[in-house]
């Protein structure tokens, strides 16, 4: 198929095309955001041990996988997070990224957990001695460490990874804060999160295709 959109003419290339396709959000969809880092969503954050950072530059976008223990992405304020950067291939896709454009998104993934954590914000690389040091591991400390300013945080519902069979049988983690807790915890009270979480099964299944 020709990936030029003149010559589809089921493109879709206006903003106002794409809207016409799709039901509008629930308020509480747009509702479901916080700005800082607070006590459920840094414990959620605590128990990934995986994430992708997405990022952009001169050379297109980028989604970089980021993995290690369970909290390998540290708070250091409720509005910073740090990310060491691990040895990897040196391509560096991801920092030249940074360098040329600040702006970054992170999806945390918790194993056993159907939602997922969505941060966007800035960043920026520093060689601080003392951030370097303080993820040393195996008496090696990353090049560097990537600092993020967080710009939103909201979460993703577990439709995808439901969708995608991505955990098998593996239980969520128990300790885990609950997407209605998550969820309450980001807009100040708007849902109660026992009623939430029991009605969540089934309007997962309702809404899963």
């Amino acid at each position: 198929m020709d990936a030029n959109p003149a010559a589809d003419p089921f493109a879709v290339t206006t903003l106002d095309q794409l809207l016409a396709l799709y039901d509008a959000p629930r308020e509480l969809v747009l509702k479901k955001v916080t700005h800082r880092l607070e006590p459920r969503t840094l414990a959620f954050i605590a128990a990934s041990p995986f994430a992708i950072l997405a990022t952009s530059g001169p050379q297109g976008v980028h989604a970089t996988p980021r993995g290690d223990d369970p909290g390998f992405i540290v708070p250091l304020d409720d509005r910073t997070l740090a990310l060491p950067d691990r040895r990897g291939n040196n391509r560096l896709d991801g920092l030249r990224d940074i360098v040329a454009n600040p702006a970054v998104a992170l999806l945390f993934l918790v194993p056993g957990a159907g939602e997922a954590l969505r941060v966007n914000g800035t960043a920026r690389i520093t060689t601080d001695p003392a951030l370097r040091a303080r993820f040393e591991f195996r008496g090696k400390q990353p090049a560097t460490v990537v600092l993020v300013t967080v710009g939103e945080i909201y979460m993703q519902c577990a439709k995808a990874v439901l969708r995608s069979k991505l955990w098998g049988e593996r239980a969520r983690p128990a300790a885990l804060p609950s997407m209605g807790e998550m969820i309450a915890a980001h807009t100040g009270g708007l849902i109660e999160p026992a009623s939430y979480d029991a009605e969540a099964p089934q309007r997962l299944r309702d809404t899963m295709y």
